[in-house]
C-alpha cells in the first residue's frame, strides 16, 4: 500500500510550508495523481484523514484531480493515451508498455506524477 507512504510526504510537506507561513489551520489541500502512478485516490483519501488526525490539517478538504497518462513510441512516434487497468502487478513495478499502434516499446511521458497543487490556509 504505497499510498500511505505517498500520504506521508504528501502530509509532511504541506505542514512544513504551513508552519513556514504561520498558519493556525490547512483548509484546503488540492493534489494532482497521474493515474500511472497507480496511487488509489480512495486510499490516499483515508491515509490523509488518519495522518491528519491531530495536526493543524485535521478537518482540512483533499481534492484530488487524476491526470491520465500518456506514452512515446520509440519505433512509430505514436504519442497519446493508453487503457490503464488497477492490475496488483502494477503497484510492484512500471509494467513494459507498448504502443498500441505498432507494439513497439513505449516509455511514459505523463501521468506518474504526484503532486501538491495548492494549499488554502488560514493565518
Amino acid at each position: 500500500m504505497h499510498e500511505f507512504s505517498a500520504a506521508t510526504q504528501m502530509v509532511e510537506l504541506v505542514l512544513a510550508e504551513a508552519q513556514r507561513r504561520n498558519a493556525k489551520k490547512v483548509l484546503e489541500v488540492k493534489v494532482v495523481v497521474g493515474k500511472l502512478s497507480f496511487l488509489n485516490p480512495e486510499q490516499l483519501r483515508f491515509a490523509y484523514e488518519i495522518l491528519s488526525e491531530g495536526t493543524m490539517l485535521e478537518s482540512s478538504k483533499l481534492r484530488i484531480e487524476e491526470q491520465d497518462g500518456a506514452i512515446e513510441c520509440l519505433k512509430c512516434g505514436y504519442r497519446g493515451g493508453l487503457p490503464t487497468e488497477d492490475n496488483p502487478y502494477y503497484h510492484l513495478g512500471i509494467p513494459f508498455l507498448r504502443c498500441p499502434k505498432c507494439k513497439g516499446e513505449a516509455r511514459i511521458i505523463k501521468g506518474r506524477d504526484f503532486t501538491v497543487k495548492s494549499i488554502r490556509i488560514e493565518v
